[in-house]
């Protein structure tokens, strides 16, 4: 996952967990990030969809977190932005003849899948509770 989405939606939780019951405007939560309205905007539709949040529309409107931040594991939000292998991407152009090209991206898949599985249960047992009490 070689992007920043991942430090990005824990910020923007952290916020709202930080915040019970307060609406925050994305455009509040863009300054503390240091990043565009659109894409807290962005990252906040993800966070609907996966029931997270909730929003109010208006000048007195924004977003506040619709579950407890017990709720939420590291591991559901790194599935939730995930977009590739924390290893990264198999070559798509390999020799069909030779030994290690016409096998090496289906021993890398295992390779990738079981990296990936290493790091979703080092951060299933720690939750978005956990991560925002280190910001007393």
């Amino acid at each position: 996952m070689n992007n920043a989405r991942f430090a990005t939606i824990i910020h923007i939780l952290t916020l709202l967990a930080k915040s019970p019951n307060q609406w925050l405007s994305s455009e509040w939560i863009a300054e503390s990030i240091c990043i565009n309205p659109v894409i807290v905007r962005k990252e906040l539709a993800v966070l609907h969809k996966l029931g997270w949040v909730k929003s109010k529309k208006g000048k007195e409107g924004g977003t506040m977190l619709d579950v407890s931040s017990c709720e939420i594991s590291m591991a559901d939000i790194f599935n939730a932005v995930k977009n590739s292998n924390v290893l990264g991407k198999k070559n798509t152009c390999t020799d069909t003849k030779c030994p290690v090209g016409k096998d090496i991206n289906a021993k890398l898949q295992t390779l990738f899948d079981e990296t990936d599985e290493i790091v979703v249960n080092s951060l299933k047992d720690k939750s978005l509770k956990d991560f925002v009490e280190r910001f007393k």
